[in-house]
């Protein structure tokens, strides 16, 4: 009976230094020391996730680059990319592999975060974030995989379009009559499996003319007839599918910083629906300015998904208000 008696207000306190950080307290060295060995298992987990990347590399290359070798060869063009300094496809890699290590790596990253911060949290603040905190990584993955999916196949087209339509200035060359046996070169949907030595093909699958010279296959670039032709180097675009990234993953946190500013209270949600025309306009400016396409990737890419999200946050904001009394009661 008096274990039983003892070992329950143990329990009880126990729980009370979970649940209210005010009984949680610890000195500064402590804390430094719990964020120190925090700090060093993230990067243990951020360094094991750049090393699979790493043994990746290539292929996370070709994956960042499908939207554009798929453009290409639509449009009958050479899918290859160029490099215009001999250290740039290395850094490229090994740039790669750190945002995707660091991607791969953030759950656990932000786990030991989340460890460290949460015993300074009340128990209704931890729920708040352990309620929100998947949305916003969903949000985040969602526009990301948006980017990826229709963004980045629009824009390039748009792009490489624009540019391949330019005709060529000056006097168009006429039929010439009387010419000599022009050279036909066979087309093959690949590449022969024992071409002749010497050989000429056009491989109709990846848009190129290949010579099998002493026993290796070269290139022969193939290129549009207008005024422009694509010659586009690999660091650039990676660069711009990096930002795009970003950019269209934390403007997807739209619904989450609406109904935070209708929790705190800095709005209410009757500003927000009356503002709606001024805000869509607003949106309208983002979109234009961080979008990359003609007119309608700008609208279809991003302001329709934008003005979605922003009714979304109002709809959790005003959800939000009405759960507050009852997370109180808790």
């Amino acid at each position: 009976m008096t274990t039983t008696t003892a070992s329950t207000p143990a329990g009880a306190r126990k729980r009370r230094r979970i649940d209210d950080p005010e009984e949680y307290r610890m000195s500064i060295g402590d804390h430094l020391e719990e964020l120190r060995w925090r700090l060093i298992l993230a990067l243990v987990g951020f360094v094991v996730a750049f090393g699979i990347c790493l043994a990746f590399g290539n292929q996370v290359i070709v994956f960042f680059c499908r939207p554009l070798t798929a453009t290409l060869l639509q449009r009958g063009i050479n899918p290859q990319l160029y490099m215009t300094s001999a250290p740039e496809t290395f850094m490229v890699y090994i740039r790669i592999s750190l945002i995707c290590g660091a991607a791969i790596g953030s759950p656990w990253m932000l786990y030991q975060f989340w460890l460290f911060v949460a015993a300074g949290l009340y128990r209704h603040e931890r729920r708040w974030v352990l309620r929100y905190l998947p949305l916003s990584i969903t949000l985040l993955l969602s526009g990301m995989v948006f980017v990826y999916l229709l963004v980045l196949p629009w824009s390039m087209n748009f792009f490489i379009g624009w540019g391949i339509d330019i005709p060529v200035p000056g006097p168009r060359s006429g039929l010439v009559e009387n010419t000599p046996p022009l050279l036909a070169l066979p087309l093959i949907a690949g590449d022969p499996a024992d071409p002749a030595l010497n050989g000429i093909w056009y491989n109709t699958v990846e848009h190129r003319i290949k010579v099998r010279i002493n026993g290796q296959d070269s290139v022969i670039q193939f290129l549009p007839t207008g005024l422009v032709a694509p010659h586009i180097s690999l660091e650039p675009y990676i660069n711009l599918v990096v930002m795009m990234l970003i950019v269209f993953g934390l403007a997807f946190q739209l619904p989450i910083v609406v109904m935070a500013l209708l929790k705190i209270g800095i709005v209410e949600a009757d500003q927000l629906r009356r503002a709606r025309r001024v805000v869509y306009f607003a949106l309208l400016i983002v979109s234009a300015a961080i979008t990359p396409g003609d007119v309608i990737t700008v609208t279809v890419a991003l302001l329709l998904p934008l003005i979605l999200l922003y009714e979304f946050g109002i709809f959790l904001g005003t959800r939000g208000e009405r759960a507050a009394p009852a997370a109180e009661e808790d």
